[in-house]
Protein backbone atom coordinates (compact mmCIF):
# COMPACT_ATOMS: atom_id res chain seq x y z
CA UNK A 1 0.00 0.00 0.00
CA UNK A 2 0.96 3.63 -0.41
CA UNK A 3 0.45 6.38 2.18
CA UNK A 4 1.07 10.08 1.57
CA UNK A 5 1.97 12.57 4.33
CA UNK A 6 1.21 16.24 3.64
CA UNK A 7 2.29 18.62 5.07
CA UNK A 8 5.56 16.75 5.60
CA UNK A 9 6.56 15.53 9.06
CA UNK A 10 9.96 15.78 10.70
CA UNK A 11 12.62 13.12 10.24
CA UNK A 12 12.03 11.54 13.64
CA UNK A 13 8.34 10.91 13.10
CA UNK A 14 8.90 9.86 9.50
CA UNK A 15 11.35 7.15 10.59
CA UNK A 16 8.78 5.80 13.07
CA UNK A 17 6.08 5.70 10.39
CA UNK A 18 8.39 3.88 7.99
CA UNK A 19 9.37 1.39 10.70
CA UNK A 20 5.80 0.08 10.84
CA UNK A 21 5.26 0.28 7.09
CA UNK A 22 7.94 -2.14 5.92
CA UNK A 23 6.93 -3.47 2.52
CA UNK A 24 4.74 -0.42 1.91
CA UNK A 25 5.47 3.02 0.45
CA UNK A 26 5.37 6.14 2.64
CA UNK A 27 5.70 9.46 0.79
CA UNK A 28 6.59 12.51 2.90
CA UNK A 29 5.51 15.15 0.38
CA UNK A 30 7.58 18.31 0.78
CA UNK A 31 5.34 20.37 -1.49
CA UNK A 32 1.73 20.46 -2.63
CA UNK A 33 2.93 19.61 -6.13
CA UNK A 34 4.59 16.45 -4.86
CA UNK A 35 1.53 15.60 -2.75
CA UNK A 36 -0.74 16.00 -5.76
CA UNK A 37 1.40 13.67 -7.83
CA UNK A 38 1.81 11.12 -5.03
CA UNK A 39 -1.85 10.94 -4.07
CA UNK A 40 -2.81 9.77 -7.57
CA UNK A 41 -2.32 6.10 -6.68
CA UNK A 42 -2.24 6.42 -2.86
CA UNK A 43 -4.35 4.22 -0.59
CA UNK A 44 -4.04 6.39 2.51
CA UNK A 45 -3.44 10.06 3.30
CA UNK A 46 -2.34 11.66 6.58
CA UNK A 47 -2.46 15.43 6.93
CA UNK A 48 -4.48 18.26 5.39
CA UNK A 49 -6.54 17.08 2.44
CA UNK A 50 -7.82 19.68 -0.05
CA UNK A 51 -10.32 19.54 -2.91
CA UNK A 52 -7.43 19.71 -5.37
CA UNK A 53 -5.61 16.79 -3.76
CA UNK A 54 -8.75 14.71 -3.40
CA UNK A 55 -9.65 15.36 -7.02
CA UNK A 56 -6.39 13.78 -8.12
CA UNK A 57 -6.82 10.62 -6.02
CA UNK A 58 -7.95 7.50 -7.84
CA UNK A 59 -8.00 4.82 -5.16
CA UNK A 60 -7.93 6.64 -1.81
CA UNK A 61 -9.51 4.61 1.00
CA UNK A 62 -8.43 6.42 4.19
CA UNK A 63 -7.87 10.05 5.22
CA UNK A 64 -6.43 10.87 8.65
CA UNK A 65 -6.82 14.40 10.01
CA UNK A 66 -4.07 15.71 12.25
CA UNK A 67 -6.62 17.45 14.48
CA UNK A 68 -9.74 16.58 16.46
CA UNK A 69 -11.79 19.49 15.14
CA UNK A 70 -13.09 19.14 11.60
CA UNK A 71 -15.08 22.30 10.86
CA UNK A 72 -12.02 23.64 9.04
CA UNK A 73 -11.30 20.31 7.38
CA UNK A 74 -14.37 18.87 5.67
CA UNK A 75 -15.66 20.04 2.30
CA UNK A 76 -18.48 18.74 0.07
CA UNK A 77 -16.30 16.52 -2.11
CA UNK A 78 -14.78 14.87 0.94
CA UNK A 79 -18.19 14.28 2.52
CA UNK A 80 -19.39 12.36 -0.55
CA UNK A 81 -16.09 10.59 -1.21
CA UNK A 82 -16.07 6.86 -0.30
CA UNK A 83 -12.86 7.15 1.74
CA UNK A 84 -13.01 6.79 5.53
CA UNK A 85 -12.10 9.91 7.51
CA UNK A 86 -10.57 9.59 10.99
CA UNK A 87 -9.61 12.33 13.44
CA UNK A 88 -7.60 12.83 16.64
CA UNK A 89 -10.41 12.96 19.20
CA UNK A 90 -9.55 11.48 22.56
CA UNK A 91 -5.93 12.52 22.98
CA UNK A 92 -6.91 15.87 24.52
CA UNK A 93 -9.81 14.78 26.74
CA UNK A 94 -8.22 14.78 30.20
CA UNK A 95 -6.16 17.90 29.51
CA UNK A 96 -9.16 19.95 28.38
CA UNK A 97 -11.27 18.60 31.23
CA UNK A 98 -8.65 19.76 33.75
CA UNK A 99 -8.83 23.24 32.25
CA UNK A 100 -12.62 23.27 32.43
CA UNK A 101 -12.57 22.18 36.06
CA UNK A 102 -10.01 24.85 36.82
CA UNK A 103 -12.46 27.45 35.55
CA UNK A 104 -15.26 25.97 37.67
CA UNK A 105 -13.07 26.07 40.78
CA UNK A 106 -11.95 29.63 40.07
CA UNK A 107 -15.52 30.89 39.88
CA UNK A 108 -16.68 28.89 42.89
CA UNK A 109 -14.05 30.50 45.12
CA UNK A 110 -13.66 33.83 43.24
CA UNK A 111 -9.98 33.12 42.60
CA UNK A 112 -10.01 35.29 39.48
CA UNK A 113 -11.06 38.28 41.54
CA UNK A 114 -8.51 37.65 44.26
CA UNK A 115 -5.71 37.45 41.70
CA UNK A 116 -6.62 40.97 40.54
CA UNK A 117 -6.65 42.18 44.15
CA UNK A 118 -3.27 40.58 44.76
CA UNK A 119 -1.79 42.65 41.93
CA UNK A 120 -2.78 45.75 43.93
CA UNK A 121 -1.70 44.37 47.35
CA UNK A 122 -5.34 44.56 48.41
CA UNK A 123 -6.74 42.51 51.32
CA UNK A 124 -10.49 42.53 50.80
CA UNK A 125 -12.57 39.37 51.24
CA UNK A 126 -15.64 39.34 49.06
CA UNK A 127 -18.59 39.91 51.34
CA UNK A 128 -16.67 42.44 53.39
CA UNK A 129 -14.31 42.18 56.33
CA UNK A 130 -17.22 42.75 58.75
CA UNK A 131 -18.51 39.30 57.90
CA UNK A 132 -15.41 37.57 59.27
CA UNK A 133 -15.98 35.39 62.34
CA UNK A 134 -13.79 35.74 65.43
CA UNK A 135 -12.11 32.96 67.35
CA UNK A 136 -14.41 33.40 70.31
CA UNK A 137 -17.84 32.98 68.72
CA UNK A 138 -16.99 30.93 65.62
CA UNK A 139 -19.27 30.54 62.57
CA UNK A 140 -22.60 30.62 64.33
CA UNK A 141 -24.51 32.09 61.40
CA UNK A 142 -24.10 32.18 57.63
CA UNK A 143 -22.31 35.47 57.02
CA UNK A 144 -21.62 37.75 54.08
CA UNK A 145 -18.28 36.11 53.26
CA UNK A 146 -19.89 32.66 53.27
CA UNK A 147 -22.42 33.85 50.72
CA UNK A 148 -19.67 34.89 48.28
CA UNK A 149 -17.91 31.51 48.30
CA UNK A 150 -19.42 28.27 47.08
CA UNK A 151 -19.04 24.62 47.98
CA UNK A 152 -19.20 22.54 44.83
CA UNK A 153 -20.93 19.58 46.48
CA UNK A 154 -24.09 21.71 46.58
CA UNK A 155 -23.90 22.64 42.88
CA UNK A 156 -25.03 21.04 39.63
CA UNK A 157 -22.61 20.65 36.74
CA UNK A 158 -24.30 20.56 33.35
CA UNK A 159 -22.15 19.18 30.53
CA UNK A 160 -23.23 19.89 26.96
CA UNK A 161 -21.51 17.38 24.69
CA UNK A 162 -20.80 13.93 26.08
CA UNK A 163 -17.89 12.80 23.96
CA UNK A 164 -14.50 12.04 25.48
CA UNK A 165 -13.96 15.54 26.86
CA UNK A 166 -17.48 15.83 28.27
CA UNK A 167 -17.19 12.50 30.04
CA UNK A 168 -13.87 13.50 31.59
CA UNK A 169 -15.38 16.79 32.81
CA UNK A 170 -18.22 14.86 34.45
CA UNK A 171 -15.67 12.61 36.21
CA UNK A 172 -13.99 15.65 37.69
CA UNK A 173 -17.27 17.21 38.74
CA UNK A 174 -18.31 13.95 40.41
CA UNK A 175 -14.96 13.87 42.25
CA UNK A 176 -16.04 17.16 43.88
CA UNK A 177 -19.41 15.56 44.72
CA UNK A 178 -21.25 17.78 42.26
CA UNK A 179 -24.51 16.58 40.80
CA UNK A 180 -23.71 15.94 37.14
CA UNK A 181 -26.21 16.11 34.30
CA UNK A 182 -25.46 15.88 30.61
CA UNK A 183 -27.09 16.70 27.31
CA UNK A 184 -26.08 15.59 23.83
CA UNK A 185 -27.93 15.42 20.50
CA UNK A 186 -26.36 12.05 19.62
CA UNK A 187 -24.33 10.48 22.43
CA UNK A 188 -26.85 9.10 24.93
CA UNK A 189 -24.74 6.29 26.37
CA UNK A 190 -24.98 6.17 30.18
CA UNK A 191 -21.93 6.54 32.40
CA UNK A 192 -21.29 6.29 36.12
CA UNK A 193 -21.30 10.08 36.45
CA UNK A 194 -24.25 10.69 34.09
CA UNK A 195 -26.43 7.55 34.18
CA UNK A 196 -29.17 9.14 32.08
CA UNK A 197 -28.00 11.63 29.42
CA UNK A 198 -30.67 14.02 28.19
CA UNK A 199 -31.61 14.65 24.54
CA UNK A 200 -31.75 18.10 22.96
CA UNK A 201 -35.48 18.35 23.63
CA UNK A 202 -34.64 18.87 27.32
CA UNK A 203 -32.27 21.79 26.72
CA UNK A 204 -34.41 24.31 28.63
CA UNK A 205 -34.61 22.02 31.66
CA UNK A 206 -30.88 21.28 31.42
CA UNK A 207 -29.99 24.98 31.46
CA UNK A 208 -32.45 25.77 34.22
CA UNK A 209 -31.01 23.15 36.56
CA UNK A 210 -27.29 23.76 35.97
CA UNK A 211 -25.16 26.03 38.15
CA UNK A 212 -22.25 25.56 35.76
CA UNK A 213 -22.94 24.92 32.08
CA UNK A 214 -19.82 23.55 30.38
CA UNK A 215 -19.81 23.40 26.58
CA UNK A 216 -17.74 20.40 25.45
CA UNK A 217 -19.38 19.90 22.07
CA UNK A 218 -17.70 20.11 18.65
CA UNK A 219 -18.46 22.78 16.08
CA UNK A 220 -21.05 21.26 13.75
CA UNK A 221 -23.90 22.63 11.63
CA UNK A 222 -26.16 21.89 14.61
CA UNK A 223 -24.09 23.64 17.30
CA UNK A 224 -22.94 26.72 15.35
CA UNK A 225 -24.21 29.87 17.15
CA UNK A 226 -26.44 27.65 19.31
CA UNK A 227 -25.75 29.59 22.49
CA UNK A 228 -27.36 32.90 21.56
CA UNK A 229 -29.16 35.35 23.84
CA UNK A 230 -32.43 33.44 23.71
CA UNK A 231 -30.74 30.26 24.91
CA UNK A 232 -28.56 31.91 27.55
CA UNK A 233 -31.70 33.49 29.02
CA UNK A 234 -32.79 29.98 29.99
CA UNK A 235 -29.86 29.71 32.42
CA UNK A 236 -30.05 30.62 36.11
CA UNK A 237 -29.09 34.24 36.97
CA UNK A 238 -26.45 32.88 39.38
CA UNK A 239 -25.03 30.36 36.89
CA UNK A 240 -21.75 30.40 34.94
CA UNK A 241 -21.23 29.48 31.27
CA UNK A 242 -17.93 27.81 30.40
CA UNK A 243 -16.83 27.11 26.84
CA UNK A 244 -13.86 24.84 26.17
CA UNK A 245 -15.56 23.32 23.10
CA UNK A 246 -15.58 25.55 20.04
CA UNK A 247 -15.79 29.32 19.77
CA UNK A 248 -18.43 29.28 17.05
CA UNK A 249 -20.95 27.74 19.46
CA UNK A 250 -21.33 30.91 21.58
CA UNK A 251 -22.43 34.23 20.08
CA UNK A 252 -20.09 36.62 21.87
CA UNK A 253 -22.18 39.77 21.37
CA UNK A 254 -25.12 37.97 22.96
CA UNK A 255 -22.94 36.72 25.80
CA UNK A 256 -21.81 40.28 26.55
CA UNK A 257 -25.46 41.38 26.66
CA UNK A 258 -26.34 38.54 29.02
CA UNK A 259 -23.49 39.46 31.37
CA UNK A 260 -24.30 43.18 31.25
CA UNK A 261 -27.95 42.51 32.00
CA UNK A 262 -27.18 40.08 34.83
CA UNK A 263 -28.87 37.19 33.07
CA UNK A 264 -25.96 34.98 34.16
CA UNK A 265 -23.27 35.50 36.78
CA UNK A 266 -20.17 34.77 34.76
CA UNK A 267 -18.41 33.16 31.83
CA UNK A 268 -15.16 31.24 31.45
CA UNK A 269 -13.95 31.06 27.86
CA UNK A 270 -10.99 29.36 26.23
CA UNK A 271 -12.38 29.50 22.68
CA UNK A 272 -13.95 32.40 20.80
CA UNK A 273 -15.85 33.30 17.64
CA UNK A 274 -12.90 35.53 16.74
CA UNK A 275 -9.36 34.47 17.58
CA UNK A 276 -7.31 36.19 18.79
CA UNK A 277 -9.99 38.10 20.69
CA UNK A 278 -9.57 41.78 19.67
CA UNK A 279 -8.08 44.06 22.32
CA UNK A 280 -11.12 46.33 22.08
CA UNK A 281 -13.60 43.55 22.81
CA UNK A 282 -15.74 44.35 25.89
CA UNK A 283 -15.08 40.94 27.44
CA UNK A 284 -11.56 42.08 28.35
CA UNK A 285 -13.03 44.71 30.67
CA UNK A 286 -15.35 42.35 32.55
CA UNK A 287 -12.78 41.05 35.04
CA UNK A 288 -15.23 40.38 37.85
CA UNK A 289 -17.51 38.25 35.69
CA UNK A 290 -15.22 36.73 33.08
CA UNK A 291 -12.14 34.52 32.87
CA UNK A 292 -10.48 34.42 29.46
CA UNK A 293 -7.72 32.04 28.40
CA UNK A 294 -6.15 32.14 24.90
CA UNK A 295 -7.24 28.76 23.46
CA UNK A 296 -4.76 26.77 25.52
CA UNK A 297 -7.01 24.12 27.11
CA UNK A 298 -5.66 21.38 24.84
CA UNK A 299 -1.97 22.05 25.49
CA UNK A 300 0.18 19.90 27.79
CA UNK A 301 3.50 18.01 27.56
CA UNK A 302 1.99 14.54 26.84
CA UNK A 303 -0.03 15.62 23.79
CA UNK A 304 2.71 15.29 21.16
CA UNK A 305 3.60 11.72 22.17
CA UNK A 306 -0.07 10.74 22.28
CA UNK A 307 -0.56 12.26 18.82
CA UNK A 308 2.30 10.22 17.36
CA UNK A 309 1.19 7.02 19.09
CA UNK A 310 -2.32 7.38 17.72
CA UNK A 311 -1.12 8.01 14.16
CA UNK A 312 1.15 4.97 14.31
CA UNK A 313 -1.66 2.82 15.68
CA UNK A 314 -4.10 3.85 12.98
CA UNK A 315 -1.52 3.50 10.23
CA UNK A 316 -0.70 0.00 11.41
CA UNK A 317 -4.40 -0.85 11.54
CA UNK A 318 -4.88 0.41 8.00
CA UNK A 319 -1.91 -1.49 6.62
CA UNK A 320 -3.10 -4.66 8.36
CA UNK A 321 -6.70 -4.15 7.20
CA UNK A 322 -7.97 -3.84 10.79
CA UNK A 323 -10.80 -1.53 11.95
CA UNK A 324 -9.66 2.09 12.17
CA UNK A 325 -10.03 4.22 15.29
CA UNK A 326 -12.00 7.48 15.42
CA UNK A 327 -14.00 7.04 12.24
CA UNK A 328 -15.97 10.21 11.50
CA UNK A 329 -19.46 10.90 10.21
CA UNK A 330 -18.32 13.38 7.61
CA UNK A 331 -21.74 14.98 7.18
CA UNK A 332 -21.89 15.78 10.91
CA UNK A 333 -18.23 16.89 11.19
CA UNK A 334 -17.42 14.50 14.04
Amino acid sequence: MKIVLSPPVDASRLSKFKSIAIGHEVVNAISLKEAKEAIFDADGFIGKITPELLGNATRLKWVQSMTASLEHYVFPELVTHPSVLTNMRGIFSDVVADHAMGLVLSFSRNLHRYVVQQMHCKWAPLGGEKGRVDFASGPGVTNSIDLKHQVLSEKTLGVFGLGGIGKEIAKRGAAFNMRCIGLDPFCLEPSKEIPQPWPMERMDEFLGKSDYVVIAAPHTPLTEKLFNLDLVKKMKPESVLINIGRGAIVVLDDLVKALDQGLIAGAGLDVFEIEPLPEIHPLWKMNEKVILTPHVAGYAPPIASRHLAFLMDNMQRFLNRLPLLNCVDKSRWF
